[in-house]
């Protein structure tokens, strides 16, 4: 089986096919480490949270087996999800514990579902006061079904078992007998069942899969849930201008149409999705990649509305965030896709799991004083098991394939088999200590000579580079955010190297973003920078101001943090002391005092893994 987190192969209106994730072996020093600390430790210690939690007593309970019966929205997905990533792993790397603990729980799944296909354990338990249905816009079933076939999908693609792609295809089965033209109406609070839809499509080619997603996203705007912009119901799909309510439900609504449109083709729902991805991007996007600005509604804000303290920034909207991007990619090609995923993936995810594998972020601050701290787990704990089947489906996102050749997407050290005609393989090697460097070497092995096009991604944060091919220099420019095209006839022992070189910049916000005038942020490569108490203990990083003239240095740090690249340089501080405890002053009451001191900025991914205290990513800037 070719274990696929979204298979386009079939796919009419997808200019991409994916490369299966049991395909793709990652061996470099950053990736390789994380994937093997999620497999030995992150999803075990989450199993534990599962049983500890009830969420998996809740099946047992609703099947009849006893136990004590907790619940909480949605408490049905983190089993789902953390299935899922279960399943990814074992397609990468079989580890037999994990197996038999899938084993376990897809059967206590499978016990509690009802002989229609229905299951959901909170209407199973309460039947008597809750109706099927009753309440899609608050009770998640449609949601946590979606993950359910998300992961039965996964589990059937890993292991080629299709007991638990039973229970979701007749859990879909219900689904469909009861919504669509001539039946129920409806939409769900909380998309996702959408993109699950048409995966399962994919999967067993059945029409009406597709057409009851189609049928959810064409209800919305109706006022079936409330017609509230939170819900994304206020205004038909299609006539959307801009991306607005909760983060991760606008975003999953995304994936879903996105993934109907490359099976149908349909234009009135791309052009929808360039517009709000296009409003996102240029208008509601945090640096780190995350979205999502207010608490209230865990929601996109007005255009610009940034608060980097009070950021929601959810892990669960990056990672959504990711998501949709890895579609938009797949549908067109266009590396400003691609570009969004790495952004997301190195800084606002990747800040969403500690270094140990342990703890998490539910929301992630682009500020902080030293309140906040990853925790072991959340009673709404969506954010733990979503971060690990991200990360665990990590290898299915690096390379692709098309028509006229194979794409590298994502710069990660890695041996993959991959066939760019359909007819023939060859084994590529990429080999990087991306992201601390810019220097990417791959090196082709095939049987036989074949013409195809190499295509290879050059960053947006990359202004120059040099592109190699066999010792020789192309000599030809390159254009930040697009793909560099080779085309040959290529050969066994043909070498490919990138020279892509990476500068520290100090970043601006587009003026209208208030709560960043007259500050910058440092970026080198695709890391998003921000500066930590434990490395600048002599003052407050939030007073820190740094001159335009500042000559920042470079240097790796082995020790530090699993091993990262740092950032050293000059500064200034401002005296807060001669404040004396006034909120405000006059200016010519005030002694401004500064100081000049030494900077350390860490990779904003890595903050809150030592000890406590303050934290900033935008700093003032002295001109």
């Amino acid at each position: 089986m070719e274990c696929y987190v979204v298979d386009t192969t079939r796919s009419p209106y997808a200019r991409l096919k994916p490369v299966p994730i049991n395909r793709v072996l990652i061996t470099d020093n950053f990736w390789k480490p994380r994937l093997e600390l999620l497999r030995r430790v992150t999803l075990k210690e989450q199993y534990r949270f599962l049983e500890e939690t009830g969420r998996l007593d809740n099946f047992r309970v609703v099947a009849g087996k006893g136990g004590v019966f907790r619940w909480r929205i949605a408490d049905d997905s983190d089993v789902y999800k953390w299935l899922e990533a279960v399943a990814y792993t074992i397609a990468y790397q079989p580890d037999e514990e994990l197996i038999e603990l899938a084993n376990s729980v897809i059967n206590d799944i499978k016990n509690a579902q009802e002989q229609d296909g229905y299951l959901f354990t909170y209407q199973q338990f309460y039947k008597e006061k809750y109706k099927r249905w009753e309440n899609l816009r608050d009770m998640h079933e449609l949601y946590c079904a979606g993950h359910l076939i998300q992961a039965a999908i996964a589990h059937f693609r890993a292991t080629g078992k299709d007991d638990f792609l039973k229970v979701a295809i007749k859990l879909a089965d219900c689904i469909y007998n009861t919504f669509g033209p001539n039946k129920r109406l409806g939409v769900p609070g909380h998309p996702e069942i959408e993109m699950a839809l048409v995966e399962l499509f994919r999967v067993t080619r059945k029409e009406k899969y597709l057409s009851l997603a189609e049928f959810f996203i064409n209800n919305r705007g109706k006022g079936l849930i409330g017609g509230s912009a939170y819900h994304i119901d206020h205004v038909p799909f299609r006539k959307l201008k801009e991306i607005v309510g909760h983060a991760v439900r606008a975003l999953y609504l995304n994936c879903g149409a996105t993934d109907i449109y490359m099976e149908t083709g349909d234009l009135s729902l791309f052009k929808t999705l360039e517009r709000l991805w296009h409003n996102m991007t240029s208008r509601k996007m945090y640096i780190t990649g995350g979205v999502g600005s207010r608490y209230e509604g865990e929601a996109f804000g007005d255009d610009y509305e940034l608060p980097n303290y009070r950021a929601y920034a959810e892990t669960c909207a990056a990672i959504a965030n990711f998501m949709w991007n890895w579609r938009m990619l797949l549908a067109t090609g266009e590396c400003k896709y691609a570009d969004v995923m790495e952004l997301a993936l190195y800084n606002g995810i990747l800040a969403g799991i500690s270094l140990d594998g342990k703890r998490y972020f539910y929301v992630n601050p682009l500020a902080d004083r030293g309140a906040r701290r990853r925790q072991p787990w959340f009673s709404c704990a969506c954010c733990p098991t979503n971060i690990v089947r991200l990360l665990a489906s990590l290898p299915g996102y690096l390379f692709t394939t098309s028509k006229e050749g194979v794409w590298v997407h994502l710069y990660i050290g890695s041996k993959v088999r991959i066939s760019p005609d359909n007819t023939h393989s060859i084994n590529l090697e990429l080999y990087t200590e991306y992201p601390w460097k810019g220097d990417i070497e791959l090196y082709i092995d095939t049987d036989i000579s074949l013409m195809f096009t190499l295509y290879l991604r050059i960053p947006f944060w990359c202004d120059e580079g040099d592109i190699i091919v066999n010792g020789k220099s192309l000599n030809e420019r390159i254009i930040p955010g697009s793909y560099f095209k080779i085309r040959r006839v290529w050969k066994r022992g043909d070498r490919v190297q990138l020279h892509l070189p990476m500068r520290t910049k100090m970043i601006v916000s587009h003026p209208f973003v208030l709560n960043n005038s007259c500050r910058i942020s440092l970026m080198r490569g695709p890391i998003v920078y921000c500066f930590e108490y434990e490395d600048n203990k002599d003052f407050d990083v939030w007073c820190l101001a740094i001159p335009i003239s500042t000559t920042i240095k470079a240097q790796y740090e082995p020790n530090l943090l699993n091993g990262v690249v740092t950032l050293l340089g000059e500064g200034y501080v401002v005296n807060h002391k001669a404040w004396n405890d006034n909120l405000y002053l006059p200016l010519d009451k005030v002694k401004m005092e500064f100081k000049k001191v030494k900077f350390k900025a860490i990779p904003y991914f890595a903050w809150a893994n030592r000890g406590i205290g303050p934290m900033i990513v935008w700093v003032r800037l002295l001109s």
